[in-house]
């Protein structure tokens, strides 16, 4: 590691009667990766904004390149050469990868030069193996991808310090491995970068220093080389021992809820996504998707909810063709979904948490009167959902956007159970979130499929599918490679279809 670049010292950052950050100390060197762990709501994404200039802190100092700082503003930040990249990208879909990069700049020389933009950018992206088309619109792009734009952003302006907030949440694994590349190769350049996660295994893997928070304090700090799991694990989430889930046993009901046969779709550029994709699930099962995300999965769920059109086949909910039926049609059938994206497709950010409550019913006569909308109702169905699942909120009155990522999850699958559906479409229902929130999540799910509910589960993790699930059928470059229960595979069967293998026919189950 190289020279001491950054020390924040006593941060204290507080919204309301909520402590984000408390007395939390961090130094970073040039150099390195300094990774950030704890729980969601540990208050790792605050200290950050504090130090990208979002948030003014309460208390504390921070020195930079040993002189004391004031940061502003982001835009003073990134002037300084500290910049982060967000869980939720900050880009323009219908502009080119280099007209994003432009806009984020004070850089005009290059005014409408198109050519020497993308030049420019080709040069960055080249240096730091972030392969990118300058001129593709950034909407074509794999999430992977964006990312990658988002940080040839922060390395066009210069910047000294790159903090990436979970960075692997949204990529595959392959994806992920070639971006700890890409950062490891910057901290070899002399960069400092800041990776916050939740996953234990990543920063031992790839960080140099690990720093835990825990109820927004520093709970340890120590050489990702002396880290061991249990060390971590204390650290992160205390004495407190997890309960192991047990997915509910039995034979699965004869009873089909969902049925797809020979369903196509596409994508955001009108090429395949799924094909000629035939399964069904049953009365309270639990039925996984496997596969490395980008194989279709996306667009199989949105196409179950009612969001994108099938091109062929059909889709039949309880026995009733809704190929065609609208997304209100499909939640008043008992269809719920819960998006990849809960913060732009399952919530509004900026809307309080009784309006996030009521988004999907609003038109309900529980929550409307003559067309003026009951509050006091929503209040108490807010705060029935708070106490059931331990949701931590400032108050029902403050946007949902400023809640933890996993109490985010939490209200959003609350709101989605709530009104006993037949069906849950769950996609990706825990990534990037923390292992007690994790947790949590699942309990619901199984709970529900308890009741009777039919859940499609979608993970990209094995252990997760044969955790919870009775059946998973595999995607691979949108079609199913294989349908199989649980009881009768393993993880090297169903590794093998992931990779494009098709297994056999499934047996009668």
């Amino acid at each position: 590691m190289g020279e001491l670049i950054l020390e924040m010292k006593n941060i204290t950052k507080t919204f309301g009667s909520v402590v984000a950050n408390k007395d939390v100390n961090l130094s970073l060197y040039a150099g390195e990766i300094h990774a950030l762990l704890g729980e969601n709501g540990a208050g790792k994404s605050t200290l950050m904004n504090v130090l990208t200039g979002i948030y003014k802190p309460d208390g504390g100092e921070i020195y930079y390149k040993g002189k004391r700082a004031t940061i502003r503003n982001p835009k003073h930040a990134v002037a300084m050469g500290i910049g982060m990249v967000h869980q939720h990208f900050r880009l323009i879909p219908t502009l080119s990868v280099a007209e994003n990069v432009y806009l984020y700049s004070d850089d005009r020389k290059f005014f409408l030069d198109q050519k020497k933009m993308e030049a420019v950018i080709g040069e960055c992206s080249e240096k730091f193996n972030l392969a990118v088309d300058p001129t593709a619109k950034v909407w074509q792009l794999s999430v992977g991808e964006q990312q990658r734009v988002e940080i040839i952003k922060l390395l066009y302006r210069g910047a000294e310090i790159l903090i990436l907030d979970e960075p692997s949440a949204v990529l595959t694994p392959q994806e992920a491995d070639d971006m700890f590349v890409t950062l490891r190769k910057m901290a070899e350049s002399g960069k400092a970068v800041i990776v916050i996660s939740h996953k234990m295994s990543e920063v031992m893997h790839h960080a140099d220093r690990i720093t835990v928070l825990k109820g927004g304090k520093v709970e340890d700090t120590l050489l990702a080389r002396d880290a061991t799991v249990e060390r971590l694990t204390k650290a992160v989430v205390g004495d407190h021992e997890l309960g192991e889930i047990t997915p509910r046993e039995g034979e699965l009901s004869q009873e089909v809820v969902l049925s797809l046969e020979n369903l196509n779709v596409l994508n955001d550029k009108n090429l395949p996504a799924i094909k000629n994709v035939t399964m069904d699930i049953r009365k309270g099962e639990i039925f996984g998707i496997a596969g490395v995300a980008g194989n279709g999965q996306r667009e199989l769920a949105e196409a179950i909810a009612g969001l994108r059109p099938a091109v062929g086949g059909k889709i039949s909910l309880l026995g009733d063709d809704v190929t065609k039926t609208s997304i209100r049609k499909r939640i008043e059938q008992g269809i719920s979904f819960i998006p990849e994206d809960r913060l732009h497709m399952g919530l509004v950010p900026g809307l309080d948490f009784k309006d996030n409550v009521i988004l999907k019913q609003y038109k309900n006569p529980k929550y409307n009167q003559k067309g003026l909308l009951r509050y006091g109702e929503a209040e108490r169905v807010a705060q029935e959902f708070v106490a059931k699942h331990d949701i931590k909120t400032g108050g029902t009155e403050l946007p949902v956007g400023l809640m933890s990522g996993g109490n985010q999850q939490k209200l959003l699958i609350a709101r989605e159970v709530d009104g006993n559906p037949v069906l849950i479409v769950a996609a990706y229902p825990v990534r990037g979130l923390d292992i007690g929130a994790a947790e949590a999540i699942r309990e619901i799910l199984i709970e529900e499929s308890k009741k009777g509910t039919a859940v499609l589960l979608i993970s990209e993790e094995l252990d997760e599918i044969f955790k919870m699930c009775d059946r998973t059928g595999v995607l691979c470059d949108g079609e199913m490679m294989g349908i199989r229960k649980i009881s009768e595979t393993d993880f090297n069967e169903i590794g093998k279809m992931m990779s494009g293998e098709k297994g056999e026919e499934e047996a009668d189950a």
